[in-house]
């Protein structure tokens, strides 16, 4: 038979030779664009941020320009360096102070608090007593004199700077500014007369606030999703504009991001610095188009290429996805699916492999899971007929023994007992009960039990409510009170403790006795199958019908110590049976 090989249809994967130029090309004219147009970019950001630190500054400066004013002036130094009393210290201040601090505060569209400390003590203080209330929201722009004895304890009027003519000046948040969010112009009026000798007449407070002074700093100038934040010499956040910010909102960034363009700039008259965070999507914004044009240019190429190659692809793509659709369904089990190809090629010789393989494990699957299916029954059956006989023989002898010694009315409730035992256990055949008659059977075993030993023998329950409708193979509990009250009593009596509660999504039910108890050995080889001694096969009886219904990580485990009692321990899955309504619990 002859036929195209498969490999020779690979030759299609040869396009990639000639794609690859188109985008290697492609590529690197986007990146020689994408390069200069974000150093571009950077370039404007870089000279806006700039421009913000520069309008800063020009509002610094105008505010030393305006102690500037009363720094220089040599007739107010000439009024503040000689003192008078009486008339002449008022109309020195009313025709010369007060027009000269007016005139400063006057000569500025910023809105500043002046206030001037005086050493004249003979001149009087004028100023406006607010309490807590900030005057410079209110008034916009105004002065108060006061003496200078008010600041000289502060520290920072104490530790400011010798005197530098012209020069010394400081930038700092003083008393109520960080309250109110202001920073302060502090400075020296010294007697400019003589230069000499610049003895202290005054001291100048000028304020202003941070938002009025950083009004400049728009995140929007920057563009959307940026910010800027002001921050002191010492690492302190000063002012923030940002989105979340403009909104209302805290804002909280995260240092470690890396998508973001960062810029600084310095404020030389603060010692503070200008950081800009930029969004990577504003860099890219710039140079978007260019990349969308270099792509789609690409694009067309490839697509023309492409297109010839779409042919065959789609020719073999959709005999490789019948193949890979079968192999998939038999990965999960299901092996009905057959495939057929027309043709003599490699694919109907594979088709035909896998229907071939698929047919046969179907096969041996179907007679493995019936031969497990019968021997699980088979063995589910041969215990549970363990079961009966063994406890029908210990009754009857009881019943015997009561017949006896002619104890007709203990023999008449034991014998009603047995047949109210046998009928829940039969359970028409069933194998599978609820808890609730799980419970009921273990109640009608000792009804019986207790006939036989009265006193001596107390019961307790302590039954979980919740758990009554949840299923359970049958006689699970029984053998394990049989075994405890034929081999358990420690003197003439013995107490019998049967827990059952939900944990998670198993239920655990806990038979405790305080008998005499055994070794842990022993315990152990109760539950092992090729014992040889026969006593307390139904303990082993148990342990397999679960693990048989429910898989090994259920069953039974006893831990006993001798002279002190045993505790069984038996775990089997939460199964909630439908037809089971809730029921009121007897076994509290």
């Amino acid at each position: 038979m002859k036929f195209i090989p498969f490999g020779w249809k690979l030759f299609i994967s040869y396009l990639v030779f000639i794609i690859l130029p188109v985008v290697i090309l492609g590529y690197t004219a986007n990146s020689i664009l994408v390069d200069s147009m974000r150093t571009q970019t950077i370039t404007n950001l870089q000279g806006t941020l700039a421009q913000m630190r520069d309008n800063v500054s020009y509002k610094l400066r105008d505010t030393e320009r305006i102690s500037d004013m009363l720094y220089y002036d040599e007739a107010l130094a000439l009024s503040l360096r000689s003192s008078e009393e009486g008339w002449i210290s008022y109309e020195k201040t009313s025709t010369t102070l007060l027009p000269k601090f007016r005139q400063a505060v006057e000569s500025t569209n910023q809105k500043l608090w002046l206030s001037i400390y005086l050493r004249d003590l003979n001149l009087p203080e004028v100023y406006y007593d607010a309490g807590p209330v900030d005057l410079l929201k209110v008034k916009g722009k105004y002065f108060d004199v006061y003496h200078v004895n008010r600041i000289q304890f502060e520290d920072w009027y104490r530790n400011f700077p010798p005197e530098k003519y012209g020069k010394t000046m400081k930038w700092s948040q003083v008393d109520d500014d960080k309250q109110f969010e202001r920073i302060s112009l502090l400075r020296r009026l010294v007697n400019t007369l003589d230069p000499l000798d610049l003895k202290e007449i005054g001291f100048i407070r000028g304020s202003i606030y941070l938002s009025e002074l950083f009004e400049s700093m728009d995140y929007n100038k920057i563009g959307p999703g940026s910010r800027i934040e002001v921050v002191d010499h010492n690492g302190q956040k000063m002012y923030n504009s940002s989105e979340l910010n403009a909104e209302g909102h805290s804002v909280k960034r995260n240092e470690s991001a890396s998508s973001e363009l960062i810029i600084h700039e310095e404020i030389p008259e603060l010692d503070w610095s200008i950081t800009a965070y930029v969004p990577q999507g504003i860099l890219e914004k710039g140079v978007q188009k260019v990349t969308q044009l270099t792509l789609s240019i690409c694009f067309l190429f490839i697509v023309l290429i492409s297109a010839v190659a779409a042919y065959f692809s789609r020719y073999i793509s959709k005999r490789f996805g019948k193949l890979i659709s079968v192999l998939v369904m038999f990965q999960q089990g299901d092996y009905h699916k057959r495939i057929h190809y027309k043709g003599t090629d490699e694919f109907t010789l594979i088709a035909d492999a896998l229907n071939k393989m698929g047919e046969q494990t179907e096969h041996l699957i179907g007679e493995v899971y019936e031969t497990n299916l019968k021997k699980k029954q088979a063995e589910l059956e041969s215990l549970q007929a363990q079961i009966n006989p063994h406890f029908l023989y210990n009754t009857l002898s009881s019943i015997s023994r009561l017949a006896k010694f002619g104890r007709v009315e203990q023999q008449h409730e034991m014998v009603m007992n047995l047949a109210k035992f046998y009928r829940l256990t039969l359970n028409d055949g069933q194998t599978i009960i609820s808890i609730y008659k799980e419970l009921e059977q273990v109640k009608a075993y000792l009804d019986i039990q207790k006939v036989k030993y009265g006193d001596r023998m107390e019961v307790d329950f302590d039954i979980d409510p919740e758990i009554l409708g949840y299923e359970t193979i049958k006689l699970i509990l029984q053998p394990f009170i049989e075994n405890a009250l034929e081999h358990a009593w420690c003197g003439d009596r013995i107490y019998i403790r049967i827990i059952g509660e939900q944990r998670e999504d198993k239920i655990i039910f806990q038979i405790i006795d305080d008998g005499i108890g055994m070794k842990s050995q022993h315990a152990q080889s109760l539950l092992k199958k090729d014992r040889i001694k026969p006593k307390g096969y139904g303990i082993c009886n148990v342990h397999e019908r679960i693990q048989l219904s429910f898989g090994e990580e259920y069953g039974v485990t006893i831990y006993s110590q001798l002279g002190i009692g045993t505790n069984i321990t038996i775990i089997i899955p939460v199964q909630k049976m439908d037809e089971i309504s809730p029921m009121k619990s007897d076994f509290g």
